[in-house]
């Protein structure tokens, strides 16, 4: 008896454990994505994004001739 309450304690404790660490692990994604910081960077990719689908269009347009 003794041992299914120690492994219930154990399960529960691990449970906790990994709760904290994905809650702390979201809250620094969170953090890493909504960063001021980074606006700049997010701007430059979003530039990259549409001179890529420039090239795409481009060349869709010449397979098609």
């Amino acid at each position: 008896m003794l041992s299914a309450t120690s492994k219930k304690i154990i399960i529960l404790r691990n449970y906790f454990i990994l709760m904290a660490m994905v809650t702390v692990m979201i809250t620094g994604l969170g953090d890493l994505f909504d960063n001021p910081d980074r606006m700049g960077q997010k701007d430059r990719l979003n530039n990259y994004g549409r001179y890529i689908s420039a090239g795409f269009v481009n060349q869709a347009q010449k397979v098609g001739r």
